[in-house]
């Protein structure tokens, strides 16, 4: 060390591993629609963190399905702000916030039932750069996309499938099928909405299962009417009530909640 020259102390933040990991990834303040003079989402404070599943929960007409096209920006909010991952996203178009890495995979599943398992996954590994969808490509590129998509649906439990077509699945498959071409997105944040609706009993712990598997490394929010399923794999519960906030917690807490029995869950345990 140079003559006079003095020693300082270098001090570091402490970041705590625990709370580094699960961090905020999605958060929404005062979020806010009206449409004419009805108030269908009001005032709805939510955080979203990353390696948990949140449930978001509630009666019909309670005001998912709205949030979750706020979040998403398929509709603008009347008031409030959105954040992914510090970013302010507001104001951002669809197209955008979804390469940012906020991702939704609708009810109806969106894939091609033509194309084989593999062609479908692989068609979405073209999108997260904006790239055009190509056919015709060099063969090692092909090669690279096909490494890519046989990792993701060997995730999604469907490599043994790879050469059937997507037309032949069950219901439960396809629905495992578009969460391998949403997954091709590379989310930091995964939205399903009613992922179990209309699975046999078989579908739903599987499904259960990979959605829990999906968590390990990103943030999911789903929209879900399987309570059992939702005390099973859901960290953390949202209800919601005419579209506002009655209450967030681990599931146990909500479900022992007297206003969350009254509005939605009824006297005898869900």
């Amino acid at each position: 060390m140079p003559a006079g020259q003095k020693m300082t102390a270098v001090v570091r933040p402490f970041v705590d591993a625990h709370v580094e990991k699960h961090r905020a990834v999605l958060s929404a303040r005062g979020l806010s629609k009206t449409f004419g003079g009805f108030q269908a989402v009001g005032n709805v404070d939510l955080d979203v963190h990353h390696a948990r599943v949140h449930a978001l929960i509630g009666p019909n007409g309670a005001g998912k399905t709205t949030v979750f096209n706020l979040l998403t920006k398929f509709i603008p909010s009347t008031a409030g702000t959105i954040s992914l991952d510090g970013t302010d996203i507001t104001r951002t178009a669809p197209a955008k916030v979804a390469r940012m890495g906020l991702v939704r995979s609708f009810q109806i599943s969106a894939t091609f039932p033509q194309m084989t398992l593999l062609e479908n996954v692989r068609v979405a590994l073209q999108r997260p750069n904006g790239q055009a969808v190509q056919f015709w490509r060099s063969l090692g590129s092909l090669r690279n996309l096909d490494r890519q998509a046989l990792e993701l649906l060997e995730r999604v439990g469907l490599q043994d499938m790879r050469h059937r077509l997507a037309s032949d699945l069950s219901y439960g498959r396809k629905r495992a099928l578009e969460i391998a071409t949403t997954l091709a997105l590379d989310p930091k944040v995964l939205l399903l909405d009613e992922p179990l609706a209309g699975m046999g009993q078989e579908d739903v712990s599987v499904m259960a299962g990979l959605i829990s598997e999906v968590a390990k490394d990103r943030a999911v929010l789903m929209v879900e009417h399987n309570l059992k399923v939702v005390a099973e794999i859901c960290h953390d519960v949202t209800v919601l009530q005419r579209g506002e906030i009655l209450t967030t917690g681990d599931y146990e807490t909500v479900s022992n909640d007297a206003r969350v029995r009254a509005a939605y869950m009824g006297d005898d345990d869900a």
